[in-house]
């Protein structure tokens, strides 16, 4: 069950991870259309949802760190 919830955490924190370097790099109008934030009118890069996606990434590979300690 252990090495189950710390796969489960790194896979979330890569999926999160990528997901916070799209929002980083790619402008709003530029998203696929199923991705939350997507506006077909903003030129820019959402970088509020970047940094939201990024906090939860850590918080995933944090949790599989602190979960892979002990015995």
């Amino acid at each position: 069950m252990k090495a189950a919830v710390i796969s489960g955490a790194i896979l979330v924190g890569i999926f999160f991870f990528a997901l916070s370097a799209l929002y980083w790099v790619t402008p709003a109008n530029h998203l696929p259309a199923f991705v939350p934030g997507y506006d077909p009118e903003l030129e820019r890069p959402h970088l509020t949802h970047a940094v939201g996606m990024l906090i939860i990434a850590v918080t995933a590979f944090v949790l599989a760190w602190f979960r892979s300690w002990g015995d």
